[in-house]
């Protein structure tokens, strides 16, 4: 069915990679509600079209080429992943079978925008055009308007009303979908859906102002964090910024003398890196760094471990780089090595690569056993050595790749004879939040650079609160305890405090 609500504007949510077909009768208001909200690039109209091929809009003779050109570009634009607003009547059922198809072969989702304008306004409005279609012609389209609008809810992902949209990255788009999947009247829950943690990810330091401005933006922002209800702040462990955040000339810092200031500027937040490459230091050092961590913390420190990727560091500052499957061995020595380490006694360990005649720490951890966390979502190695011997692992993915990921997991622990439930699941992403439309619209704007705002919005997962509680909702729902974060606008006035909106929803 359609949505006739006209004061939820936040429901004509249209995936920034998707066909765009309008529907309705000359006169409707198709036109101008694309051109009000939509760029003249992003708009295919097939009047235009023919002005284009023919001698103007109204040369019906020149309507064959000026579908074929249409079709043409829908194709390329939705190969390149482009949104594409279709300007036609949409009552042909081939072209709109044609367009679904084309939609469907590239993965780009297909929605419908019915125009259900009164026929006494469609009327009107095409008698006052200079160039009006003659009256008959109207009565037809009207008549046929009738006919197609119960087929689109079987041809399109999504049927919507001509309200506000808002263009919304592919994710938050899914959410809303299973959100009102979710919505069909059901038995009540015997009991309430679990919560969901929170933590803040940092991982560029790149704000106005010189070096020495940093650390009282970090605390800054730390404390506000720590208000807005964040449980845990991670920082990213390198040396050189990543190119998938920055360029390598970009601030950043280290990150466990970081991870000491932010103990020392909050109370109550988690502390950990997400994640320690295991080739930057000697292990047993890490130990040592870690468990001081906890000690100043009293008892908050969180160790993340990998098998480490970046290259480009290990050459610049002179590091062995071992090959993927020594770096694994490593990784799992290291699972194996540190909690004896923060252990009772002085054993001895020898490992696969590594060995020690006494692991020994002082003073020990305030914890009993800190936390490791082991990022990366391989299902042959990682999740496997999760399963044997971590407490957390951190995935990537939207909630249909997590639950296939929890599902590998469990059955390593099965294999393992171990309780899946001992395993904290945490996933990270990239996020932007605004409280509105036109905040939101505000924000990319100023944050998207070069990028289109279609760009931006699907890098930074941006959206208003409602998107990212539903996506939060289903990965939750997926197996996910702890969302981690790295908003995109987090040195920004109101950010933090804009994403506690999200985070008083599952508390």
């Amino acid at each position: 069915m359609t949505d006739s609500s006209a004061t939820a504007p936040e429901l004509a949510r249209i995936p920034t990679d998707a066909l765009v077909v309008l529907v309705g009768p000359s006169g409707s208001g198709k036109s101008t509600w694309a051109d009000a909200w939509f760029r003249p690039d992003q708009v295919v109209s097939s009047d235009r079209l023919r002005a284009l091929v023919g001698t103007g809009e109204q040369d019906q003779r020149a309507g064959t080429d000026a579908f074929e050109v249409l079709d043409d570009v829908v194709r390329r634009r939705l190969a390149r992943g482009l949104l594409t607003v279709v300007d036609s009547l949409g009552f042909d059922d081939e072209r709109r079978s044609t367009w679904r198809a084309t939609a469907a072969e590239h993965g780009r989702p297909a929605v419908a925008v019915f125009f259900a304008t009164p026929a006494k306004d469609c009327r009107a409005r095409n008698k006052a055009r200079e160039h009006p279609v003659p009256s008959k012609v109207v009565t037809a389209q009207l008549a046929r308007r009738d006919e197609v609008e119960p087929l689109l809810d079987t041809e399109f992902d999504a049927v919507l009303s001509p309200t506000t949209p808002v263009v919304v990255p592919p994710p938050l788009a899914a959410a809303a979908r299973r959100s009102e999947a979710d919505a069909e009247p059901t038995a009540p829950p015997t009991e309430p859906a679990p919560g969901l943690r929170f933590g803040l990810h940092l991982s560029s330091f790149t704000w106005p102002g010189e070096s020495s401005e940093i650390g009282p933006r970090l605390a800054d922002i730390a404390r506000r964090a720590e208000a807005a209800g964040f449980d845990s702040i991670w920082v990213m462990d390198h040396v050189l910024q990543i190119p998938q955040v920055g360029r390598e000339w970009e601030p950043m810092l280290d990150a466990y003398t970081t991870l000491g200031y932010l103990a020392a500027a909050t109370e109550r937040v988690r502390l950990g890196t997400l994640v320690s490459g295991i080739t930057y230091r000697n292990v047993a050092q890490l130990a040592k760094i870690v468990a001081s961590l906890d000690v100043l913390s009293s008892g908050r420190a969180e160790c993340g471990l990998g098998a480490a990727w970046f290259a480009a560091e290990h050459k610049a500052y002179g590091w062995p780089f071992p090959t993927l499957a020594e770096r694994y061995e490593l990784l799992e020595d290291a699972l194996e090595l540190l909690p004896l380490m923060w252990g009772p006694g002085a054993p001895t360990y020898e490992g696969r690569r590594i060995g020690t005649v006494k692991a020994t720490c002082y003073p020990r951890p305030v914890q009993e056993r800190i936390p490791i966390l082991v990022g990366g979502s391989g299902p042959a190695r990682t999740l496997r050595l999760v399963a044997r011997h971590a407490d957390a692992c951190n995935l990537f993915g939207e909630p249909d790749r997590i639950r296939d990921l929890v599902a590998v997991l469990h059955r390593h622990c099965e294999a393992e004879d171990r309780d899946p439930a001992e395993i904290r699941v945490t996933q990270l992403s990239d996020v932007l939040v605004a409280a509105d439309p036109t905040e939101l619209t505000a924000r990319v704007d100023g944050l998207r650079g070069n990028a289109t705002p279609e760009q931006f919005t699907d890098a930074a997962t941006a959206g208003v609160v409602d998107h990212h509680v539903e996506r939060f909702g289903a990965l939750r729902d997926a197996g996910v305890s702890e969302a981690m974060v790295r908003l995109h606008d987090v040195g920004h006035p109101g950010a933090l405090e804009t994403f506690a909106a999200v985070i008083d929803e599952f508390r």
